[in-house]
């Protein structure tokens, strides 16, 4: 006779989860949930918070770092700075408007507040950085500060 054995996916997901949150310091946990094979069972009747989607760049003694913010007035965009501490956030505001006869039949667009906050190797030169948003792309160009190299301590 064979045996039977039942698959738990929260076992795989407790055994992965400890090794990506070390590594990887733009991890998000809940970002993380949010894509597994759970998303679609779960999503119907859930309001899933919008999400900020970005690449981090490094080059020239600067960091580039491109996210999408889609849908937002520059106005209701917040970046603070604090060493090497990047926060991200904005307000996705929802359309109020309705037309008479007109129904919604599917709505998959995502409203509310959206943020994100990572840690880069070393500081930014907060008196230089530059911003722009357009298209739905908000452009950080963040200038290392000088002397704030890192050092390697040697071991006696």
């Amino acid at each position: 006779m064979n045996n039977i054995t039942r698959f738990d996916p929260f076992t795989e997901l407790a055994r992965v989860e400890p090794l990506l949150t070390r590594f990887d310091p733009f991890f998000d946990m809940d970002d993380m949930f949010k894509r597994s094979l759970m998303r679609p069972l779960l999503r119907e009747g859930l309001n899933i918070e919008p999400q900020i989607k970005m690449d981090v760049k490094e080059a020239d003694g600067m960091y580039k770092i491109k996210a999408e913010i889609p849908g937002v007035s520059k106005d209701d965009i917040h970046v603070s700075i604090e060493g090497n501490r990047i926060s991200i956030s904005a307000e996705i505001k929802q359309e109020k408007e309705e037309k008479e006869g007109e129904r919604v039949i599917r709505s998959e667009r995502s409203y509310g507040m959206a943020s994100r906050s990572f840690s880069l190797a070393e500081e930014v030169d907060q008196g230089k950085v530059q911003a722009k948003y357009a298209d739905g792309v908000l452009e950080l160009t963040l200038p290392k500060k000088p002397g704030s190299a890192r050092k390697e301590i040697s071991i006696s």
